[in-house]
């Protein structure tokens, strides 16, 4: 049971761009189903603990659930844009690269000067890992500025994700406890943005439903990995983990069906598998 709970969160992870992509819609309905989807895991993890919560904790959990909705809307933008296969391993790179950096400068990681310099060499790998990923094979110049565009999207909406797990980081509270006032906060900020953009309609549209699915599998993948840190230790969890990302790009290519020319191919691969070693590297020192 101990290596499911630790193989779970990378292979749910990993699902996930699959399992959205695949039920369809636009990102919205992607978004607001996985937000419903994860509040519903949430009551449903209410009825096994209670969060020991103060006001100020809640709070600012459920602000860190509402900055994960812009990093995920960033991602379920780019697997529409130029699919999951491309999206996934310059995402998750961005990610890891940010999260070091701030891991060195807010939580005073990587304290001494072997360690800063073996960090940095990491997240020079990842930085590389990510550009290969992005190497396109055709000279097309719209395709090429499609790519572009979307690749400045992402880096902008990974500050999203980067926040959403810096705010746990300096809660006295966090894991399972602040699972529920996370969710609220995913949920409150698409409806929110659904209001902005005067979207209401994907409230009833199936597709919007349909992907509360999705919600489900990413709380999975976020339960198990709170359960994998508790019984295998941070790193251990998080560099298996990070597996996910070679799931969800060889998946978005082999049951997605996303063209890949053979340079395309050779040069994900290689960025995946940068990005994995930099993700090791970045943690263990």
């Amino acid at each position: 049971m101990s290596i499911v709970i630790l193989l779970l969160p990378a292979l749910a992870w990993g699902l996930l761009p699959l399992a959205v992509t695949k039920l369809g819609g636009q990102p919205l309905n992607q978004i607001f189903g996985t937000a419903v989807g994860t509040a519903l895991a949430s009551l449903i993890l209410l009825l096994f603990q209670r969060p020991q919560l103060n006001l100020q904790t809640a709070l600012l959990a459920a602000l860190a659930g509402g900055f994960w909705i812009i990093g995920q809307l960033g991602q379920y933008q780019g697997y529409q844009k130029i699919g999951v296969s491309k999206t996934m391993p310059i995402s998750t790179g961005l990610q890891l690269a940010g999260t070091a950096l701030i891991g060195v400068i807010l939580f005073g990681e990587w304290p001494t000067p072997t360690a800063k310099i073996i960090g940095a060499l990491g997240i020079l790998i990842l930085i590389i890992g990510v550009i290969l990923t992005a190497v396109r094979s055709t000279n097309a110049k719209n395709k090429q500025q499609g790519q572009r565009q979307t690749i400045i999207m992402l880096v902008l909406t990974t500050f999203g994700y980067l926040i959403y797990n810096t705010i746990p980081r300096a809660l006295s509270s966090s894991g399972l406890n602040i699972f529920l006032p996370e969710s609220i906060g995913m949920l409150l900020t698409v409806l929110i943005y659904t209001l902005i953009t005067r979207q209401p309609k994907i409230l009833a549209e199936k597709a919007s439903w349909a992907n509360v699915i999705g919600g489900l599998i990413f709380s999975v993948a976020a339960i198990t990995y709170i359960l994998s840190v508790r019984l295998h230790g941070v790193n251990t969890a998080f560099i298996i983990s990070q597996l996910s990302v070679v799931i969800s790009t060889l998946g978005g290519i082999a049951l997605l069906g996303e063209h890949k020319a053979r340079l395309e191919v050779i040069t994900t691969l290689s960025g995946l598998c940068l990005i994995v070693f930099g993700a090791i590297i970045t943690t263990i020192f």
